[in-house]
């Protein structure tokens, strides 16, 4: 099943909001432990691009729940992404939850989406400087 393409929706770019008390803060922290740096500003946010996707980091008083994924990034290897984050200082949660757990930080998942061709995935979670939960995913074919 697929989206409608009668849909004013269909075609349209998506991008992530992620609140940051601390823009500053966040900046650091994406930069130093994420190796990214902002593709532009503005005042009270911060554009990222990462491949044809992008984020935002933005001012906000609130906070961020951390209850779950609020973005996941997918990549090629992710056992190599995970030890560059690690040496970067990148704390990943360990869970241990009805249907997968982690192992040195990486679960393995069963199932996946029939249109991207994968028979499961591997992932793996870190929290940003504000909080923000994101994953990092690798298909497995």
């Amino acid at each position: 099943m697929h989206a409608d393409d009668s849909s004013p929706l269909a075609r349209a770019h998506v991008a992530t909001r992620l609140p940051a008390q601390d823009l500053d803060r966040a900046r650091r922290f994406y930069a130093e432990k994420l190796g990214m740096e902002p593709a532009d500003e503005r005042p009270g946010g911060l554009l990222y691009r990462c491949g044809t996707s992008e984020f935002v980091l933005f001012k906000s008083t609130g906070a961020a729940s951390g209850t779950f994924t609020q973005m996941a990034l997918t990549v090629d290897d992710i056992e190599a992404v995970v030890a560059e984050l690690r040496g970067r200082g990148v704390s990943f949660e360990e869970v241990d939850a009805p249907g997968f757990r982690t192992q040195d930080g990486i679960a393995e998942i069963e199932g996946n989406y029939p249109s991207k061709g994968a028979r499961g995935e591997r992932a793996a979670w870190f929290r940003d400087s504000e909080g923000n939960l994101l994953g990092i995913g690798e298909p497995v074919r």
